[in-house]
């Protein structure tokens, strides 16, 4: 795992981190990982919701190969994507850090704690959702990168993962396939070791008709923590968030005051 990089700023750090509202004094900073095949304004209405939005630094990641980064090519090993987004987050200042991951962003989420954890920047707590543990492998039938196209199509609607618009429309889906695929490389050919740990706590979220995470893989997260461990269940299948979001952002507004009424003044706490 990396070590602390260079803390000056980037000229490509804005094309990894969006923003869509300001904070002019943030005592806490909430990061925000996509799903496989997911962009960074699936998290837009995040900073608008939260209650304590007016004390908190929302940023979305924005992997490469997508929307305005399309011309990039996709980072398909998941521990170089998550290196990269390391570095881009340890040039910011320091602040009471909460990282949310959804489905393969809840891994890179995952690698992201560890990597800052090893260089002396450990997040106050990892809400990972919509993905088993990451010690967990591949079941029977998973493999989709290595699939034609119409495979690959045919699972993101299983799992209702993408709007009908861009799934139905044959330019939009050839323009997001190298994307996608490259997604389901990083996350099908990544698997943790056993005892990969954070010190952070962990909640675990996952609806409870997800064809892709059965409650208990779910609840194998806690293995993952040397800190404390929540599991929470919600109506729905694997994108239970986009009809749980405002329950979701009830629960991410209370870790995000926990982090920094725990965090000592000097830290960013109040």
């Amino acid at each position: 795992m990396s070590t602390r990089p260079d803390p000056t700023p980037a000229a490509d750090d804005d094309l990894w981190l969006r923003s869509y509202r300001g904070t002019e004094a943030p005592t806490a900073r909430l990061v925000c990982f996509p799903h496989a095949g997911g962009t960074a304004p699936f998290y837009r209405p995040v900073p608008f919701a939260l209650a304590a939005a007016d004390r908190v630094e929302v940023l979305a990641v924005q992997y490469p190969g997508r929307q305005d980064r399309r011309r990039e090519e996709p980072i398909a090993d998941l521990n170089v994507l998550a290196d990269r987004i390391h570095e881009v987050l340890a040039r910011r200042p320091e602040l009471p850090l909460v990282l949310f991951g959804h489905s393969m962003g809840a891994v890179v989420a995952f690698e992201v704690a560890r990597r800052l954890e090893a260089a002396g920047r450990p997040a106050a707590r990892l809400v990972v959702s919509g993905r088993r543990g990451p010690a967990i492998g591949l079941g029977p039938s998973e493999g989709v990168h290595l699939l034609g196209d119409d495979a690959i199509t045919a699972e993101i609607r299983r799992l209702d993962g993408s709007s009908s618009i861009v799934l139905d429309d044959p330019d939009l889906m050839a323009a997001a396939l190298p994307a996608l695929r490259a997604d389901y490389r990083a996350i099908e050919t990544y698997r943790a070791e056993q005892d990969a740990v954070v010190s952070c706590p962990i909640t675990s979220l996952t609806g409870d008709r997800d064809p892709k995470t059965s409650i208990a893989e779910a609840e194998d997260w806690r293995a993952h923590t040397t800190g404390a461990f929540d599991l929470q269940v919600f109506p729905g299948g694997h994108f239970f968030l986009t009809e749980e979001m405002p329950r979701v952002i009830g629960l991410l507004d209370g870790h995000l005051s926990e982090a920094v009424g725990t965090t000592s003044p000097s830290a960013g706490g109040r």
